[in-house]
């Protein structure tokens, strides 16, 4: 018998929609950022406060890594699969979650040597501005964050940018907790603490997001598949006997792929019989793997031997 190939896209697949559909609520965090870090610039330097002047680095930062994304999105939905890029321009996605991780480890240093400076040699800085600042932050952080949860989720760089938000919350509150020190008791280092605090919260997220995207970049399998369990559900298929060269990898957030070659035993000898092989593999992996994308070769059996003869 011959090789027979079965290739299908899994319905509970994600997909490349993943980030599309969240588009809309990013535009919308990505114009309330940029509103809230022109207004904490502006005060931070008129006041004088590094953490608020941090928290805007921080909210800049959040404008770029939300602006790749919607730029990402955009260009994986209209680059068209071609002959030299088979899957489109997904993996774009995937590049710009990680020039935003290394921007915010970049920002992340800049604000620790601020700081440092700033605790060697305090400066005066005007309080009240500062929590009235803080508190526009705070609140347009947390309209981000409900506008983004449902979709990290779903996508990548919704993650990232839900990520950064979450950040710039936990950042607002540590710059209302410092001006009202500065503010109460006169100490102006409490500024300087506030922005070693901000640093340290966006080195682990800017980690996390890189460690993600060298996942993607070396086509490790996905954390929500378990491969042995997979494996054994194709082993389970009727006529199946064994399964070789499994390979399931991501080609961008919400798109696994999988690939892998059936072994059959004696009673598979026609391709109609292939064809339900095929069907029942690609109705398994629909009900119970978040596959977007399956590849199988049939194979009988002892071909692996010749397989290994010509590699």
């Amino acid at each position: 018998m011959g090789h027979a190939h079965g290739t299908s896209g899994s319905a509970g697949g994600h997909g490349h929609s993943a980030g599309v559909q969240h588009r809309g609520r990013l535009a919308l965090v990505l114009a309330l950022s940029v509103t809230v870090l022109v207004v904490e610039a502006i005060v931070g330097w008129l006041t004088g406060s590094l953490a608020l002047i941090a928290d805007a680095g921080h909210m800049l930062s959040d404008s770029i890594g939300v602006a790749m994304a919607l730029a990402a999105i955009t260009v994986a939905q209209l680059g068209r699969p071609g002959s030299r890029r088979t899957f489109g321009y997904h993996r774009t996605e995937v590049l710009a979650a990680g020039l935003n991780g290394l921007i915010l480890l970049g920002l992340s240093a800049w604000i620790a040597w601020r700081a440092v400076v700033r605790l060697a040699d305090p400066q005066d800085l005007e309080a009240w501005p500062v929590l009235i600042a803080g508190g526009i932050g705070l609140m347009v952080n947390i309209i981000g964050l409900l506008l983004l949860r449902e979709g990290a989720g779903e996508s990548l760089n919704v993650r990232g940018a839900y990520l950064e938000v979450m950040g710039d919350a936990l950042g607002s509150v540590a710059v209302l907790v410092s001006a009202a020190v500065v503010a109460t008791t006169g100490w102006t280092r409490a500024d300087a603490i506030a922005s070693l605090l901000i640093a340290a919260f966006i080195v682990p997220r800017a980690v996390s997001l890189l460690r993600e995207v060298v996942e993607v970049l070396l086509e490790g399998t996905p954390r929500n598949v378990d491969l042995d369990e997979l494996r054994r559900h194709i082993l389970s298929a009727p006529g199946v006997v064994d399964v070789h060269d499994l390979h399931v990898w991501t080609i961008t957030s919400g798109m696994p792929v999988m690939s892998a070659h059936v072994v059959v035993d004696d009673s598979i000898g026609e391709m109609g019989e292939a064809h339900a092989v095929l069907d029942h593999l690609t109705g398994c992996l629909s009900e119970h793997f978040d596959v977007e994308h399956s590849t199988f070769q049939i194979e009988p059996v002892g071909h692996v031997d010749s397989e290994h003869v010509h590699h």
